[in-house]
């Protein structure tokens, strides 16, 4: 395998891995991952987690974002927490650490896109995200309501009315409290549904100009 091979192959894909090459190339396995290894270190390659890479930007003809990545590295997954939370302008910080959802074990990966991290969820709580486009691809992302209860859920302790105001949540009027309460219902945790009845309670005194506190 030459680099312009691997271009021929790969350069229309936004990433790939090492089990395609040992398809397509007719060498060792061993062999192909010291070749990338020695175009990682001459920056026509990057690593993304262990075995998957991506061409640098000057050799990829296809776009990769950040968020799409999240998607794709583990699977399945879809982003949430407080990127899904920043993403739907319900917290006023930007996010960039990518925290997703996954029924898999967790993980981690670091690399020149971000820091993604991947919580675990029962598979009965995998559910609430839909497909919205993101720098013209499609990434899969939770609904404001999910955002919220996996952020609350993965995080340890009370959500007491304090600790909610300390996140200075915004823009609630998007949610359905409708939706937002049964969803929480479906995790089966009574932390969850007290969290939201503070957090309603907590949105009605602030739209009223009271304070719940």
């Amino acid at each position: 395998m030459n680099f312009d091979s691997l271009v021929g192959l790969v350069g229309e894909m936004s990433f790939f891995d090492l089990a395609l090459l040992t398809q397509a190339f007719d060498e060792q396995r061993e062999s192909l991952r010291v070749q990338l290894s020695r175009w990682m270190k001459q920056g026509k390659v990057i690593g993304l987690r262990r075995s998957v890479y991506t061409l640098a930007e000057a050799y990829r003809r296809a776009p990769l974002s950040a968020p799409r990545l999240a998607n794709e590295l583990y699977r399945p997954s879809y982003l949430s927490g407080l990127w899904a939370l920043a993403h739907h302008d319900l917290i006023p910080e930007a996010v960039v650490w990518l925290t997703s959802v996954t029924t898999r074990p967790p993980s981690r990966c670091d690399n020149v896109f971000g820091v993604f991290d991947y919580r675990h969820l029962k598979r009965e709580a995998f559910f609430g995200y839909r497909a919205v486009t993101w720098s013209g691809q499609e990434i899969l992302v939770a609904e404001p309501e999910k955002a919220l209860l996996d952020h609350w859920h993965l995080s340890p302790g009370e959500w007491t009315l304090e600790r909610l105001a300390e996140m200075r949540y915004q823009h609630l009027d998007q949610l359905t409290p409708a939706k937002l309460e049964a969803y929480a219902e479906r995790f089966r945790r009574p932390r969850l549904r007290r969290a939201v009845e503070r957090l309603l309670l907590w949105a009605s005194c602030a739209e009223q100009g009271e304070v719940a506190l």
